[in-house]
């Protein structure tokens, strides 16, 4: 899914300015789909607004600088719409966590106990998280979307704690550390 279709997915629920598309794809409703950077909303948007699928207008502020808002139009609803029939592309998934476990023969045991019971009180405060957006949902395919993404970081936290001994019986004895 391309920048565009996230300015459009934002805009099909209400009017936004450029910094506000911003914050919801990186930490708002949008942030567990795609990421978009200033660099890439702003020339999207104006190729959007070009194409007719959304239209612009000029805010002045008492104290501040003016801002620009946009709207999707009937266009760029349509346009949001039939985007939704284009093949899927895959999830991306990075993980520094995963860096440090593929080293972790190389660690002291206490350091990779240290790590994954850091890991798990992560993923615990993150369900916690998630079962507030959960009651806050206000849409039924909202609710899903957090069902899904609670359900994926149970599972993780559940993998890790079932299997955190086998992680810090492959790491280095904390002693032969200190002897080298």
């Amino acid at each position: 899914m391309n920048v565009r279709t996230v300015c459009l997915a934002i805009l099909y629920d209400a009017e936004a300015t450029g910094y506000e598309i911003r914050k919801l794809s990186v930490e708002g409703d949008y942030a567990y789909f795609v990421d978009a950077s200033y660099g890439a909303i702003y020339p999207a948007l104006a190729k959007l607004e070009t194409d007719k699928l959304v239209t612009s207008r000029v805010e002045q502020q008492d104290g501040k600088p003016a801002k620009k808002i946009y709207s999707i139009t009937p266009l760029g609803r349509r346009e949001f719409i039939n985007s939704m029939f284009d093949q899927l592309g895959e999830d991306e998934y990075r993980s520094e966590f995963l860096l440090f476990v593929r080293f972790a023969a190389e660690l002291p045991q206490s350091l990779v106990e240290t790590r994954l019971k850091e890991r798990v009180a992560s993923l615990d405060s993150a369900i916690a998280d998630f079962d507030q957006m959960q009651s806050d949902a206000k849409q039924p395919a909202d609710c899903w979307i957090v069902g899904y993404g609670r359900s994926c970081l149970q599972s993780a936290r559940d993998y890790i704690h079932a299997h955190m001994g086998e992680l810090i019986a492959l790491a280095r004895r904390d002693s032969a550390q200190a002897a080298e």
